[in-house]
């Protein structure tokens, strides 16, 4: 886990914020005994491994965020019920964003199909979630940017709907506050493993090797997160 002490006491803030609004959605949710996986999942008839619920994902026209939710076959899922995958289309990335500058990569045919996956959501069977991984360019079928780049979008992320759940859709953006430090360590990892799987294998194009899927992973505690945050901001006070 990352040390949180030595962040700007702003930005510890905003964590805190956002760590409030998780936990008031969790409170809200289990009034109605819910959860957010029950939620997203909620009318959208049998639940099919692999499938994107909601169906045709959640997209905000105007901040260009997107999500889904899906689960592996049983026997690949180990301890989670499914994942939540984030992402942020062109035209809500900040300016100076652009794909990562690859041998193989083709620009996309429209103006804002260039999407980036941000971080994915592990959650266990109670709707919680346990862990935060990044994976390859070809789990999502991104275009694949940089860390730097990716780390500037993850302010840009924020699900202003009401659709399908406007507790999810608080949540999932909060998460992606709460968790901000850990993420952008995170996005530092995959693109050091993405290079030394690379340099193992120079004959591969390692962005499509179906070898390398997850390539950086932290387990995680909301609650822990949240202590660790409030102990940051009183040591600034000190």
């Amino acid at each position: 886990m990352s040390e949180l002490s030595s962040l700007p006491r702003e930005r510890l803030e905003q964590m805190s914020e956002a760590g409030d609004q998780i936990l008031e959605c969790f409170r809200v949710l289990s009034k109605s005994k819910s959860n957010v996986v029950a939620e997203v999942l909620s009318g959208q008839g049998e639940f099919y491994e692999w499938d994107h619920y909601p169906k045709g994902d959640v997209y905000d026209w105007e901040t260009h965020g997107q999500y889904y939710y899906h689960a592996h076959p049983a026997g690949l899922r180990g301890d989670e019920h499914g994942h939540f995958h984030t992402f942020l289309r062109p035209k809500g990335m900040p300016e100076g964003a652009k794909p990562a500058d690859l041998p193989d990569y083709q620009p996309p045919p429209g103006d804002n199909d260039a999407l980036s996956h941000l971080i994915a959501f592990s959650m266990d069977r109670a709707g919680f979630p346990v862990r935060l991984f990044t994976t390859n360019r070809w789990v999502t079928g991104e275009i694949w940017y940089g860390a730097s780049d990716v780390s500037a979008m993850l302010d840009r992320f924020n699900m202003d709907l009401s659709y399908p759940s406007w507790p999810v859709n608080i949540w999932i953006t909060a998460m992606t506050r709460l968790f901000r430090p850990e993420i952008e360590a995170l996005l530092v990892q995959r693109d050091q493993a993405v290079a030394d799987w690379q340099a193992k294998k120079p004959e591969v194009n390692v962005y499509e090797d179906r070898d390398l899927e997850v390539t950086s992973v932290l387990e995680i505690s909301v609650d822990d997160q949240i202590q660790r945050v409030r102990e940051a901001l009183t040591a600034h006070a000190a």
